[in-house]
């Protein structure tokens, strides 16, 4: 038996040695990795909701601070078309004078510097009656679920997730509560003077319990079909929300339209585009919204409440509303006209009116406008025949070239015209 050299013995002890080191430390890092990820990811505090409130309205304030007007709403092309717009003088509509902030406010007698915020509690009157309606038509057919079923699995939906399936919808019993109304000029950024717009600005408190629950799979697709499948079950509620509100009336304003032929003349009259009358809205940035995310994630061994996933929902809804509706971006929504229409109106008849609410005279034009239909009806017909005539090829003859001049002139035998 050939003995083996020490020479030869140990560059093998030494390599296999190292390859069972390297193993053990691959393994015991990966042992960290997973033990980190569930002590600080899953099981993790969250931070109180007093520091994540003040942390978002700083970062909301920081990253806004470059572009950020006191509530700008009308863009630069709608305030530079407002001195190119030529508008046709007339001599029976006489135009009214030229109606500045300053004036305005001194005709409705409100003092901005003296004026003691208002309560607002009539109006909390009318938006709870208005919310309260709401939720009674939501409840009808299921209509409510029926459009967030339709919407949640529209093609917007990622192809990760299977079919969403509403679990739980609640959309609350109190309502919100206003106050602190006070009205200022801020400044557009108009260069004309005096043409501050009023803004309104109010505080606004909701403490409510408003719940949206779904549950879904996450579809795992890589490198094949259905590889892995992760039930998710997620529930959202708005515990309270309290804020600073600003609203503000935007007129309607006209300017021209850009020209998509180079060639024509700067001067030629070119076609108007009215923007409609408009009530804007938007919140101050340091507003406050609880939420109380519920999540279960598993089907046989289920984590329940990831502090995480919290973490992450959260973060979703604040960006959502800080696009959307946060200084210095608003929402803007069209106002109808506000001129007094017959067909809006509600109520008892009128002595000009039916039981139905129809004016009496309506039938009468009806049967004006059936008869006229007819006499136009007869006339193209006598016109057809006399083309026909004229053509040599006219079948009846006598009797309706008679009639169509006017004359009584009958067949034998024929019936009375």
């Amino acid at each position: 038996m050939t003995a083996i050299p020490n020479s030869q013995l140990a560059p093998q002890q030494q390599s296999s040695l190292s390859f069972t080191e390297g193993f053990l430390l691959g393994q015991l890092s990966v042992v960290i990795l997973i033990g980190a990820f569930i002590k600080f990811f899953i099981f993790g505090d969250p931070p109180s909701p007093e520091t994540t409130a003040s942390t978002r309205a700083l970062a909301r304030q920081s990253r806004d601070k470059g572009q950020r007007r006191s509530f700008s709403i009308n863009s630069s092309p709608h305030v530079a078309g407002r001195s190119d717009v030529r508008h046709s003088s007339s001599n029976v509509l006489r135009n009214p004078p030229r109606l500045t902030t300053p004036i305005i406010l001194a005709k409705t007698y409100y003092n901005v510097n003296a004026h003691q915020p208002e309560s607002l509690d009539w109006f909390n009157v009318l938006i709870a009656q208005t919310i309260a309606q709401f939720r009674t038509d939501a409840h009808q057919d299921e209509a409510i679920l029926t459009s967030l079923t339709k919407i949640l699995n529209g093609p917007q939906k990622p192809d990760f997730l299977s079919s969403i399936k509403i679990t739980e919808i609640s959309l609350g019993e109190d309502f919100p509560i206003l106050s602190n109304c006070r009205v200022h000029p801020v400044d557009d950024g108009s260069t004309e003077p005096d043409a501050a717009k009023l803004q309104a600005r109010m505080d606004v408190d909701l403490s409510d319990l408003i719940t949206f629950g779904v549950e879904t799979k996450i579809v795992l697709n890589w490198p094949r079909p259905l590889t892995a499948v992760l039930p998710v079950a997620l529930a959202v509620s708005v515990v309270r929300f309290s804020g600073t509100l600003s609203i503000s009336f935007l007129p309607s304003v006209s300017h021209p339209t850009p020209s998509t032929h180079p060639s024509s003349s700067s001067h030629s009259q070119q076609p108007l585009s009215t923007t409609p009358t408009s009530l804007a809205f938007s919140f101050l940035p340091d507003y406050r919204l609880d939420l109380n995310v519920r999540s279960l994630v598993g089907s046989r061994s289920r984590l329940q409440d990831i502090p995480k996933i919290a973490q992450m929902v959260e973060n979703r809804l604040h960006a959502w509303i800080d696009e959307r509706c946060v200084e210095p971006r608003v929402q803007q929504i069209a106002l109808p006209s506000l001129w007094p229409r017959k067909k809006n109106t509600r109520g008892p008849p009128s002595e000009e009116d039916d039981g139905l609410g129809i004016r009496a005279s309506e039938p009468v034009r009806d049967i004006r406008e059936e008869a006229r239909r007819e006499v136009e009806e007869e006339r193209k017909k006598d016109r057809e025949h006399w083309e026909r005539e004229a053509a040599g090829g006219y079948p009846e003859g006598l009797r309706w070239r008679s009639r169509a001049e006017g004359g009584g002139y009958e067949m034998p035998g024929a019936m009375p015209l």
